[in-house]
C-alpha cells in the first residue's frame, strides 16, 4: 500500500505542499497562524476538496483508515487541536460576526469527528464556543449553525 502526502505529514514523515513538517506548523505563532492560509487542510483534512486551497490534499477512505490506525497520526492531530484552541483562546479577531477563522473551526470539528471521533470534535467546538460565550462575541447565527452540524 502506498502511504499517501497527507498520512505521511500527520505521521511526521513527511511535508506539505509548502515544505512545512508538521512540527513546523505546529511551531508557527499565532501572527503566522491567522496570516497563513494552506496550513489548516494539511492538519485537518477532509474527504473533499478545499475551495480555498485547491491543491490541499482530499482524504480517500485508505487514508482515514491509515490516519485512524496509525501509532503518530493521532498525536499530531491531538498537538494540532492544543495548538488550535490555543489560538482560538488567545487571539481576538476571529470573535465577530463572520470571519475565515469561521470556516477553519467548522472544518476542525468536521477533520475530528471523522479522525479521531465524537469526543474529540465536541471537545474542540466546546471549547470554541465558551471562549464564544466567554467573551459575548457576536458571532453569527449561520456560524454557530455550522458548528453544531459540523
Amino acid at each position: 500500500m502506498v502511504v499517501r502526502p497527507v498520512v505521511m505529514f500527520l505521521e511526521g514523515e513527511g511535508t506539505d505542499a509548502r515544505g512545512r513538517t508538521v512540527f513546523d506548523v505546529l511551531a508557527m505563532d499565532d501572527v503566522a497562524l491567522e496570516r497563513t492560509h494552506d496550513f489548516i487542510q494539511w492538519l485537518f483534512p477532509l474527504p473533499e476538496p478545499s475551495a480555498a486551497v485547491p491543491d490541499s490534499p482530499v482524504l480517500t477512505p485508505g487514508d482515514i483508515q491509515a490516519i485512524r490506525v496509525s501509532e503518530l497520526a493521532p498525536i499530531a492531530l491531538t498537538g494540532a487541536t492544543d495548538r488550535m484552541v490555543a489560538f482560538y483562546q488567545t487571539t481576538h479577531d476571529w470573535l465577530m460576526p463572520n470571519d475565515h477563522n469561521h470556516r477553519r473551526i467548522t472544518r476542525i470539528i468536521r477533520s475530528l469527528r471523522l479522525l479521531q471521533g465524537d469526543e474529540a470534535a465536541d471537545a474542540f467546538r466546546d471549547a470554541i464556543l465558551a471562549r464564544v460565550e466567554a467573551t459575548r462575541a457576536p458571532v453569527s447565527a449561520r456560524s454557530r449553525g455550522y458548528w453544531a452540524t459540523a
